[in-house]
């Protein structure tokens, strides 16, 4: 693990080392975007099935979707110290066969306004998708494989923008 860049600290650490909330209520509302993916890994066969919406447990594309949507906007009760944002717009696209056959490519994409970013809406929303396509597909491969979730870019706030290379 790399060392923080000299001058930064970790926000929800206090001096002492424990956790707390950040104080956010200073900070000015800013329209703020943030886009997760995560990857289903699994066979060429089973993503046709998804494709075909050929699983015994039905749409499995689009129960995960709504699953994702529904995560987005409970993730603060999920991460501790995690604020409750007014999510403005949550969008879950799942992608059989996306980067390579046999892989299912999630991207979750959510929009707020306000103090601070939904960076953790969106990979909440992600890896709730990769759960729930998990548990939908089990049945016909129990190796499939839920890989790499990961922020790709943000929008908002005093950051401004930022996308991964």
């Amino acid at each position: 693990m790399t060392e923080p860049a000299e001058g930064t600290h970790l926000s929800h650490v206090r001096p002492d080392g424990s956790a707390h909330m950040v104080d956010v209520s200073g900070k000015p509302s800013t329209a703020r975007t943030a886009r997760a993916v995560s990857t289903v890994q699994t066979s060429p066969e089973v993503t046709t099935l998804l494709a075909d919406n050929g699983l015994s447990k039905g749409d499995a594309l689009g129960t995960a979707r709504i699953a994702g949507i529904m995560a987005a906007k409970k993730t603060s009760d999920l991460v501790p110290l995690c604020h409750p944002l007014p999510v403005a717009k949550v969008t879950v696209d799942l992608t059989p066969d996306d980067p390579v056959p046999g892989t299912v490519r999630i991207t979750a994409e959510v929009k707020t306004t306000g103090p601070t970013g939904v960076e953790m809406e969106a990979l909440t929303a992600a890896s709730v998708a990769a759960l729930t396509l998990y548990d939908m597909i089990k049945g016909v491969d129990r190796s499939a494989v839920i890989a790499e979730t990961k922020v790709v870019s943000k929008s908002g706030g005093a950051s401004g923008e930022w996308n991964r290379a």
